[in-house]
């Protein structure tokens, strides 16, 4: 067995108490980025409630600083100082992402309408991300990029002096989502079709707060969003972030793996277009109950009732799979203490990045004796009700590889080991805390 890095922080589970009680969800990290840029556009204060202190949250928040925008942060609450639509002041330095790019899209969507220059960085991983379609899209505002660097950070851009409505097709929900915010500070009405509808996260935020838009889906499966822009928005006294389906389907996939287990995750975003994982796990036959349903934001959310269930194998096409697509790993997990044989489809996309998250997880599963065929683009996972464990899995930086092995380890039978947790501190600081606190147990390592 490879030494694990000195630089790397293992991590292990095992033994878990049922578990029950209550559980919060973080915010979900999408929609923050989302209502943080909504808000920079809105005309005096905004209070939001549950957005995670995540490195990507944090990156949005300085890029809109930059912008002019006053954002303080207190004990769980933050105040955005809107400069209200077409009030964006030019940054004062470059914008530095690091390695998270969900909000690049954001950003420049934001800045597309103004008369000024901004300049894009970020770290290694994020530079290696080609944003051909994205500029290009925001170019039929006038908007360009400067430096001709091949759609890369670091990236200068300018935008335009006399910006256009958009009227185009979106190939992406983040292109979309930088129409929308461009659109918004743009005199005229702009028109955006998809041809398949993605994530309406914006599109409900931007309706939340006033905005003029209206989404008209037809027979096809597509919509065409219009939004006037130039309107002003009021913002709501008080708002709350949904919680984070991804962050959620650690507590709930534990529960219901773990003998005895009652739990309540609580304040989950319960939009149709996330909620793939739960569907599939219902369809498992976990036992999963949808409690205290209500609106937040202009979405649904709800507390999800979770006891430990015996779930069997099923078969996910492709499509079903992309619906889901970032919550294969703990997917497999499930898959892992079902009985019989589950095939998940149409995971090419995961071979993507650094990591190839598909080998991360297919090399796991297999360390820990789970029987497991790893395909091109599939894989397939034998259960028998029981997972052995014992194994240390390499997350090659995977938070997601982390946490989802971390929750199988609960409910092995012998400890499993992650070789690197540090990942986990990006995106769900609190998982160890909130999982210890429903009954998890995390052994110390030897030697730490």
């Amino acid at each position: 067995m490879t030494e694990p890095d000195a630089n790397h922080t293992p991590l292990a589970s095992h033994g878990a108490d049922p578990l029950t009680g209550r559980m919060v969800t973080p915010g979900d990290r999408s929609i923050a980025h989302r209502v943080l840029c909504v808000a920079a556009l809105t005309v005096g204060r905004t209070s939001l409630e549950g957005v995670p202190e995540s490195a990507d949250i944090r990156a949005t928040v300085a890029a809109l600083r930059q912008l002019g925008v006053r954002i303080e942060g207190q004990d769980g609450t933050w105040q955005v100082h809107g400069l209200g639509v077409g009030g964006l002041l030019e940054p004062r330095g470059p914008m530095d992402f690091g390695n998270w790019g969900a909000a690049v899209p954001l950003v420049l969507g934001l800045a597309a309408p103004y008369d000024f220059t901004s300049r894009l960085i970020g770290g290694p991983t994020l530079m290696q991300q080609p944003m051909h379609g994205l500029l290009e899209a925001l170019g039929a505002t006038g908007a360009r990029e400067v430096d001709a660097r091949d759609g890369r950070l670091p990236l200068t851009f300018r935008g335009s002096s006399l910006p256009l409505p958009v009227r185009q097709t979106a190939a992406s929900e983040a292109i979309k989502s930088a129409l929308l915010l461009a659109g918004l500070q743009i005199s005229g009405t702009s028109t955006i079709r998809e041809s398949v509808a993605t994530r309406d996260h914006t599109e409900k935020l931007l309706a939340s707060f006033g905005a003029a838009i209206t989404v008209t889906p037809d027979e096809t499966g597509g919509v065409t969003i219009t939004l006037a822009g130039r309107s002003p928005l009021t913002p709501p006294r008080r708002l709350v972030v949904p919680g984070d389906p991804s962050a959620a389907a650690y507590g709930v996939v534990a529960a219901l793996v773990t003998p005895g287990s009652d739990l309540v995750v609580e304040n989950v975003l319960a939009n149709p277009l996330r909620s793939g994982l739960v569907d599939t796990l219902l369809e498992m036959g976990g036992d999963i109950q949808f409690l205290n349903q209500r609106e937040m934001g202009g979405e649904h959310v709800a507390d999800l009732r979770v006891r430990s269930s015996r779930m069997k194998g099923v078969r996910i096409d492709a499509a079903h799979a992309a619906a889901m697509i970032d919550d294969i790993a703990v997917l497999a997990v499930a898959a892992a203490f079902a009985v019989g044989e589950t095939r998940i489809e149409g995971l090419a996309s995961l071979r993507q990045g650094e990591s190839d998250r598909l080998a991360t997880i297919a090399a796991g599963l297999a360390s820990n004796k789970v029987s497991v065929t790893e395909g091109e683009d599939s894989l397939v996972i034998s259960g028998n009700g029981k997972v052995d464990g014992g194994g240390t899995v390499v997350t090659r930086g995977d938070a997601a590889v982390a946490m989802a092995f971390l929750v199988l380890g609960l409910a092995s039978r012998h400890k499993v080991t992650v070789d690197d947790a540090g990942a986990i501190e990006t995106v769900y600081p609190d998982f160890v805390a909130a999982m210890t606190a429903a009954g998890g147990r995390f052994p110390p390592m030897k030697g730490r």
